[in-house]
């Protein structure tokens, strides 16, 4: 069965429940290195916690999680143009998976799922078991949607995800963590086409995007596993919905929080641009460079082209168009196997034909769509670049 136009939104629904499993102890060294960006050093804690409590369906979902963000930053798909593109929920290109991550995940998130079956055959309402069971069908979820980009099968784990959490909030009010992935799914699927909400997986869920913001926020605030997730999740879709302003106080707080995450304070960025407030948004790329240079630990590892690629990004919201061309230009041309991964690359083709063509310079910008499309045929930016080949990109009134 072919989806056409559709496709997008169901990818949405089936993979969009990133950001939304963790069920880390705040303030655990692991909980750190995880939401740091640094995967090796949280693996390495979780894999010892299965090692030792073989028996708990939360450590094998913190390692199948940490597997699968792990995979995701290496192929930089944990920034929000998933979301914020102007092609929403856009579908990325196919991540790529070791057979070794592939069998780590798998095998963990099995478990998880085992474990918390035989909790609820013994305890049918047990809060634990169903949101431990609900996790586990989400990360299982999100792996088939970005690893093997099947559409039906994450977004009947995402709605089977949703529906045990239900439970567990019904049995407990105040399990708030466990209204996280109700938030997201019922802003998703208020977000979907009237046809595609007519699927019979989807019966009975009308959806509601107001409501799920709603729901964010609560988590946001009153949340304790979650909390974090429900901060990232709702920056990135209140910048889609254009709500800027009440964004950024939740990534300033993440990156206080969380301060050797440079994605936190790209984002960041990226909000004070939209906003058009120079100096707050050059002064996070100002950051990110100061501690790239001195090797701070989470920095070390970004290359020159990376923090221009940011930088660009940052000039162009500005508009400042001069000074992003020479960024843009420095990032564009990076190495897709080397500086910058494809979905950077083609960002940066595409930015640089919009500002080509807000200079009036078409040649020049279609030139770099061309390139964009090359880089990255399957990647959001690639295939909005296609749009530009054919009408000239015009930025909207300030």
């Amino acid at each position: 069965m072919r989806f056409g136009r559709y496709g997008n939104w169901m990818a949405a629904a089936a993979g969009l429940v990133l950001w939304t499993s963790a069920v880390f102890a705040a303030g655990s060294p692991a909980f750190d290195h995880f939401y740091n960006l640094e995967y090796d050093e949280a693996l390495a804690i979780f894999s010892k916690e299965v090692a030792e409590k073989p028996n708990s369906a939360q450590a094998h979902n913190n390692l199948a999680q940490t597997v699968l963000f792990r995979v995701m930053f290496q192929h930089g798909a944990l920034e929000s143009d998933l979301i914020g593109s102007a092609h929403p929920f856009s579908s990325r290109p196919k991540l790529a998976a070791t057979a070794a991550e592939t069998a780590q995940f798998e095998s963990a998130v099995a478990k998880a799922i085992e474990l918390s079956q035989t909790r609820l055959a013994l305890l049918p309402n047990d809060p634990e078991g169903l949101y431990t069971l609900g996790v586990a069908l989400g990360l299982r979820a999100n792996w088939n949607y970005l690893v093997n980009k099947a559409w039906i099968d994450p977004l009947k784990d995402a709605t089977q995800a949703r529906k045990y959490h239900l439970q567990a909030t019904t049995a407990d009010p105040n399990f708030h963590d466990a209204r996280l992935v109700q938030g997201v799914h019922d802003y998703l699927i208020g977000s979907l086409p009237f046809t595609v909400k007519m699927m019979g997986f989807l019966a009975g869920f009308r959806g509601d995007r107001e409501e799920g913001m709603r729901t964010l926020r609560l988590v946001a605030t009153k949340g304790d596993r979650n909390k974090p997730d429900a901060a990232v999740l709702l920056a990135a879709i209140l910048r889609r919905e254009k709500k800027q302003a009440e964004a950024v106080p939740l990534l300033e707080e993440m990156t206080s929080r969380f301060p050797r995450n440079y994605l936190f304070r790209f984002e960041l960025a990226l909000l004070y641009a939209d906003l058009h407030d120079r100096a707050k948004a050059l002064a996070q790329i100002d950051a990110i460079e100061k501690f790239r240079a001195k090797g701070t630990a989470g920095f070390a590892q970004l290359t020159a082209e990376r923090v221009a690629y940011m930088r660009g990004q940052v000039y162009f919201l500005l508009r400042e168009y001069d000074s992003a061309l020479p960024q843009l230009w420095t990032a564009a041309k990076a190495s897709v196997n080397g500086d910058l991964d494809a979905n950077a690359v083609a960002q940066a083709w595409l930015r640089l034909g919009q500002t080509y063509d807000a200079k009036g310079r078409r040649q020049e910008a279609l030139a770099a769509y061309k390139r964009a499309v090359d880089v990255g045929p399957q990647t959001a930016s690639g295939k909005e670049a296609k749009d530009y080949l054919s009408s000239p990109f015009k930025h909207k009134a300030a």
